[in-house]
């Protein structure tokens, strides 16, 4: 702790006393009464003319803390010099002031600690208190002070009962004030049937301990006690009192500590090592200094874990050149109980998350359940419109096969009429085989031209009809082929519907893939079906053009000599445009 934090804690207390009507200011003429006295504990050389100057009468009024603070830093904490005065009487005064304001023992003698005791008491309430205004100490040090007064009179403290104490009390778990800590302690409830004597020497040792740093305790046990030593010269083991202190550990005679043997001086340099047993003593330790190494025996491992822990520390405070352990204990102290809280909030931040999370859970399993509800609602309208899928496929499935039924029906039409066309191209054949035979009968008929001309009417005019008959046979086959040419559009026609159709439906139908295979293989089928028929068709024109070419070159007339060549295109020249209009409508 800072110095200037200490002595402004003590002066705290004086400016409060002097503040009789609890206005937080004081008089000037108090004030420069207070601040003479400080110069005079505090030995620092007087400054009548600022004193005067800067308390001088006017109609400015009390003063208040912070109208104080200016003066009391430039011209008091700012000259203060550790070590130049006595700490002591310093608190002396500002306890003597703040005492007979506040201070209230019992009236008939029954106060469980004296007036001397309770100043020692003040003294180590503000060494423990809180760097914070109005003064308080915090429930873990008033209990670390208890256990501390106890352990030196070899008592054990009731925590519990402490913690019922600090419960009842309106600002107990804030803290306690001076004031009510030794009403606590006058009130005798944890010093329950021990003398006032040995509560003394308690508080003096705790004083001696704490504030005077003479000698200081480690958890359990005050490091003091007695140990084995092994001599330098004579290497013998004797049993010495040892005392540690934050830069030196003495040993003496005897507890009694009025022959004093030596003493270790403990720097930076100083180390602690713990030795095997030997020499028929156990428990053994070492501190090595920079010029000797001292051999010392514990009575227990435990007590040479503490006296090894607490040198250790003593070494370490040397190192990091800190001149108190109970400064640095506080210290640490403080640091655990701020870890402590921030614990406790980040403990309180996460129960409220964890708490949010659980609602956010509840909420999120709530949302899931609607999810749910909606999912089954979802999957039973998706086996309805399944269901209503399926039956749009098994319609259309149907209509496909009606569809193809009567493709099959169109095609074994065409058959049909492909048989009929072939008859008619076997009909055809033989009329070349009598247009043939004509020809020959013609050629008798033109060697008896002249004999036989009313036979040549005649058969000019059976000639005639036999033409119309064939002109009205090859307009019936050219009808044919066009209906012919009509459906095989018409079928084309009907195939790209189908198939823009089948295109279109092709998402609805992705399920139903396997099915609609068969389908096209069977539409493939009716598709080669077509094609074969085409083949034929184009077959059977290949026929009839040959036939048509056969029966030209039947009809090419040979006549003997140039009167029979004349006869003879005489008679085929109106016959010749109707073959070769016969020709162009086959093709």
């Amino acid at each position: 702790m800072d110095l200037r934090a200490e002595l402004l804690k003590s002066i705290w207390y004086a400016f409060t006393a002097l503040d009789v009507e609890k206005s937080g200011k004081v008089s000037k003429s108090q004030l420069k009464v207070l601040s003479h006295n400080l110069y005079t504990v505090l030995c620092i050389p007087h400054d009548p003319v600022a004193l005067e100057e800067h308390f001088r009468d006017d109609d400015d009024g009390p003063v208040s803390s912070q109208g104080y603070m200016p003066y009391l830093n430039k011209y008091i904490l700012d000259k203060v010099e550790e070590g130049a005065f006595v700490k002591e009487n310093f608190d002396e005064l500002c306890w003597t002031l703040t005492a007979k304001k506040n201070y209230k023992p019992d009236r008939n003698g029954n106060s469980v600690v004296s007036h001397q005791d309770a100043f020692k008491l003040w003294c180590l309430f503000n060494f423990l208190s809180e760097d914070k205004y109005p003064l308080v100490m915090v429930p873990d040090e008033v209990e670390y002070l208890l256990k501390k007064i106890c352990t030196a009179m070899n008592v054990e403290l009731n925590s519990c009962e402490l913690d019922d104490y600090l419960s009842q009390e309106p600002q107990g778990q804030g803290g306690l004030t001076v004031w009510q800590f030794l009403d606590m302690v006058n009130s005798g409830r944890f010093l329950r049937g021990i003398e006032q004597e040995a509560v003394s020497m308690a508080v003096e040792e705790v004083y001696q301990e704490v504030i005077e740093d003479r000698g200081f305790d480690l958890r359990v046990s005050r490091a003091q006690g007695y140990l084995w030593k092994k001599g330098q010269l004579r290497r013998n083991w004797s049993e010495r009192w040892f005392m540690l202190k934050p830069s030196v550990l003495s040993y003496y005679m005897s507890e009694e500590r009025k022959e004093k043997k030596g003493s270790i001086t403990l720097d930076k340099h100083c180390c602690v090592e713990v030795l095997p047993d030997r020499d028929g003593k156990r428990c053994m330790f070492c501190v090595k200094t920079s010029s000797r190494t001292y051999e010392m025996s514990a009575s227990d491992t435990r007590q040479r874990q503490e006296w090894t822990l607490a040198i250790q520390t003593a070494i370490r405070l040397q190192a990091e050149g800190k001149k108190s352990l109970h400064k640095d204990l506080k210290q640490k102290r403080r640091e655990q109980r701020e870890q402590r809280e921030q614990r406790k909030a980040a403990k309180e931040e996460e129960t409220q998350r964890l708490k949010q999370l659980q609602e956010e859970k509840e909420r999120k399993l709530q949302e899931l359940e609607l999810l749910k509800e909606a999912q089954r609602q979802a999957e039973i309208l998706l086996q309805e419109e399944e269901q209503r899928r399926r039956q749009q496929h098994e319609e259309m499935q149907r209509t496909l096969e009606i569809q193809l039924r009567e493709a099959e029906q169109a095609r074994a039409s065409m058959q049909a009429e492909m048989v009929l066309k072939e008859a008619e191209a076997e009909r055809q054949r033989k009329r070349i085989l009598e247009l043939e035979d004509m020809q020959e009968r013609l050629q008798e008929a033109l060697q008896q031209e002249v004999k036989a001309r009313q036979d040549e009417e005649a058969v000019r005019y059976a000639q005639a009809r036999l033409l119309a008959e064939e002109e009205e046979k090859l307009k019936q086959l050219m009808k044919l082929k066009e209906e012919q040419e009509e459906y095989i559009i018409k079928t084309q026609r009907e195939k790209l519907v189908l198939k823009q159709e089948m295109e279109n439906k092709n998402k609805c139908l992705e399920e139903a893939q396997k099915q609609l295979e068969e389908v096209r293989v069977n539409r493939q089928r009716v598709d080669q079906d077509v094609m074969a028929a085409q083949r034929k068709l184009r077959q059977a024109s290949t026929n009839v053009k040959h036939w048509n070419v056969q029966m030209n070159r039947l009809m090419h007339p040979i006549g003997p000599g140039d009167k029979r060549t004349n006869v003879s295109g005489g008679v085929f020249a109106g016959y010749q445009p109707l073959l070769s209009q016969r020709d162009s409508s086959l093709k």
